[in-house]
Parts: structure tokens; C-alpha cells; sequence
């Protein structure tokens, strides 16, 4: 079954270094994030399959908590369709900011 997973951290620092735990750890994709406050605030969107997304956020939310401290975590399995939809609006926004691509390394 497939699942999102967010967690929201303090710092954008925080938020790399829980977003490169979580997909080092699982078989999930990053969907986006959004950054609040000036980037004091991050929230990190994850998806994938429910065990996948457990463990990410689980193991992103120890990362998190080494460096600052985790403000909230969910995991949503089966999300309603109006929740997707509010979080694929916050996925194009990201992409719009980078002219629509995101140059790779």
C-alpha cells in the first residue's frame, strides 16, 4: 500500500541532512518541502511504499533529533486524493522556482 511521510524539522541544515537519512534508508522518493520562517522551519514530503516510509521517517526523525529537534512527523497510508493534490501543488511551486527544472550534480 502506498503511504506519504512528513516530518518537520528546525533548520535547513536539519532538514538536508534528515532528507539524505531517510532516503539512504528506504525504498522512498523525495515529493518536496516546504520551508517556513525563513528556512527555520522545514517540512519534508517522502512517499512510497507504508513500510518504506515508516522506517524513513522513523530513521529521519533520529537524524533530526541528533541535530536539532523533530517538530512533527506523520505517516499517511492511502491519502485522500484532496491531500495529494494539496501536496502536488507544493511540488510545482518548488519546480517553478527553479525555472521549472532541477539541474542534477
Amino acid at each position: 500500500m502506498y503511504a506519504i511521510g512528513l516530518i518537520e524539522v528546525n533548520g535547513f541544515i536539519a532538514a538536508v541532512e534528515t532528507l539524505d537519512a531517510m532516503l539512504k534508508t528506504a525504498n522512498v522518493e523525495f515529493v518536496t518541502w516546504e520551508k517556513k520562517l525563513g528556512g527555520r522551519l522545514v517540512t519534508i514530503i517522502i512517499k512510497g511504499e507504508v513500510s518504506a516510509v515508516q522506517e524513513a521517517i522513523s530513521n529521519g526523525k533520529n537524524k533530526a533529533d541528533k541535530i536539532t529537534r523533530t517538530v512533527a512527523h506523520a505517516v499517511i497510508p492511502n491519502p485522500h486524493s484532496e491531500i495529494m493534490r494539496m501536496i502536488n501543488i507544493s511540488a510545482e511551486k518548488l519546480l517553478n522556482a527553479y525555472g521549472g527544472e532541477i539541474n542534477e550534480f
